[in-house]
């Protein structure tokens, strides 16, 4: 059907409905009707839209990201197929179009991809999740009587419309509410009921931060008069969790006023100010200036300001140290200077006159607040938020996780986590359970990745070991991770002369700067800065 001089509709049209299938530019619609037809699955019952199969030309897919170690020429790596053990039964219970059956069977991890483009969504969503380890479940066949519009798969991309005021409100539905939308397979993650505090993983694009905002609404939503707490360690980032939540819950008002959207600091001095009192937190410009002149009253000092100022945040304030017998014994988790007991005193002389300071001016730091806070939090009758949501979970402080243990670690449901720990940046790693906080047997691992394209996430991946472990011995298994889209090939800028200590990836409007790893600067003869603009993900 003509649209305009250059714009074409294509249809499929019966004696009982007009069916909407696609629209583009003149040449580009008929190339998609010619390879195209409506058919029902003789498996599943459900209405498709098939490719053609012997129209497709076969698929080139180049190799953007080469291997650390270069391959001999007579020696080509050959990657076993993913599903020649899956037999044709279950191919064709996920959706997969009988005809596209071969090419399943010859699919392997740098083939999926191009093969999941041609298939029906159930299709390619079976076989992303049999990729990363996971079993589908195969949908029941409707009733041989049934409409193939009706079958659940079917509805993923048709929609019968009866009257013209339902097809102006479909046309009418604003488009931010996709940005929130949460994919059907992680939908059991954010309505399970756990027996204590949970986390999902996943790498940056798997959709963590909806699954979050998710499970905060559906934990409002469940609990009529429950107080949620969504939150995360800066406020920029809660801010963004602030919008997607009100595009999320933009129809249910009553609902989000129950949810309290704040970084965790905010939270802090709020709850601070309300249980014990007001606080005066000292900046990170005052505890330097203490720090040094600390340090300059010391005669036998030998160590950096730097090296002064991150031995103070990582171990002398995050586990809220007190005396030189703590500081003594203390394990520095993550300090890659090693410290014999002459050292550690002179340092504990600088780190006791800086805490004197402090009493002094009457100022505290934010790990003294949240210690204080948890303390508090313990003599509290009612919880002051039944349930808390915590986005970017890798980076939260070791006083922080202490004041969400005594928030809510002891409650089913009451602590929900959503990170990465190949994203920390801010903070050393340490033990989540000594703090009373355990996720053994309720974490989970996303694997597939919604955002970034395969050439980005691949390419990313080599700063990263396949397999991160928290201190708590937690496992995060990088292998198996897929995207769902292909994009151009990263453009590496290498200075063999000078190496960058971080590389910086671009995915759409998102910039997520990593720290590479000595390990993988050693390994590699340069650290790539990736640049690259991609199509967003439908």
């Amino acid at each position: 059907m003509r649209v305009g001089r250059d714009l074409r509709l294509i249809v499929h049209r019966n004696d009982a409905s007009l069916l909407l299938c696609f629209v583009g530019h003149h040449d580009k619609a008929y190339d998609w009707a010619e390879r195209r037809r409506l058919e029902t699955h003789p498996k599943t019952g459900a209405a498709q839209l098939v490719e053609i199969r012997e129209t497709v030309k076969e698929v080139v897919v180049p190799v953007f990201v080469q291997s650390e170690v270069a391959r001999a020429p007579d020696a080509p790596a050959t990657k076993a197929p993913l599903f020649e053990r899956v037999s044709d039964e279950h191919l064709l219970g996920y959706g997969v179009p009988a005809e596209w059956l071969a090419d399943v069977r010859g699919a392997t991890e740098d083939t999926l991809l191009a093969v999941a483009g041609h298939l029906p969504s159930e299709a390619a969503e079976a076989l992303l999740e049999i990729a990363t380890g996971g079993k589908p479940k195969i949908a029941q066949p409707v009733a041989s009587d049934a409409s193939p519009f009706d079958h659940p798969d079917a509805l993923r991309r048709f929609r019968v419309m009866t009257n013209v005021e339902e097809l102006e409100r479909a046309l009418e539905f604003p488009w931010d509410k996709w940005t929130v939308f949460l994919h059907p397979e992680q939908r059991q993650w954010v309505e399970r009921d756990y027996a204590g505090p949970a986390r999902v993983a996943g790498s940056a694009g798997t959709g963590k931060t909806i699954v979050a905002v998710h499970r905060a609404a559906h934990l409002a939503r469940a609990h009529s008069n429950a107080r949620v707490l969504l939150t995360t360690f800066s406020d920029t980032l809660a801010r963004a969790l602030h919008t997607k939540l009100k595009r999320l819950l933009g129809n249910e008002p009553r609902l989000a006023e129950r949810i309290d959207v704040e970084a965790l600091d905010a939270v802090g001095a709020r709850l601070h100010k309300a249980q014990i009192g007001p606080v005066a937190l000292a900046d990170r410009a005052t505890l330097l200036q203490l720090i040094k002149e600390s340090a300059a009253s010391e005669p036998d000092r030998k160590f950096s300001t730097h090296f002064l100022v991150t031995e103070w945040e990582h171990v002398i304030d995050a586990w809220q140290i007190r005396s030189w017998d703590a500081y003594r014994d203390v394990a520095r988790l993550g300090r890659k200077t090693r410290l014999p007991e002459p050292q550690r005193r002179v340092l504990w002389s600088i780190f006791e006159r800086v805490h004197a300071s402090l009493r002094k001016r009457n100022l505290k730091t934010t790990s003294e607040m949240f210690t204080a806070l948890a303390s508090a939090m313990t003599r509290v009758k009612k919880p002051v938020f039944d349930f808390a949501v915590i986005d970017e979970a890798q980076d939260v402080s070791v006083a922080q996780l202490r004041f969400l243990a005594a928030l809510g670690a002891d409650r089913p449901n009451g602590l929900f986590f959503a990170g990465d720990l190949g994203q920390r940046i801010f903070q050393q790693p340490f033990s989540w359970k000594s703090l009373g906080v355990d996720v053994r047997g309720r974490s989970r691992t996303l694997r597939v990745n919604y955002r970034t394209s395969h050439q980005i996430r691949s390419q990313a991946d080599r700063l990263l070991d396949p397999t991160l472990t928290d201190t708590d011995g937690l496992t995060e298994e990088r292998r198996g991770t897929v995207s769902v889209f292909n994009g151009p090939a990263p453009l590496c800028s290498c200075s063999k002369a000078k190496r960058p200590s971080a590389m910086r990836l671009r995915t759409g409007s998102r910039t997520e700067s990593k720290t590479a790893s000595s390990r993988t600067r050693s390994a590699c003869s340069f650290v790539p800065t990736l640049r690259s603009i991609e199509p967003s993900p439908p």
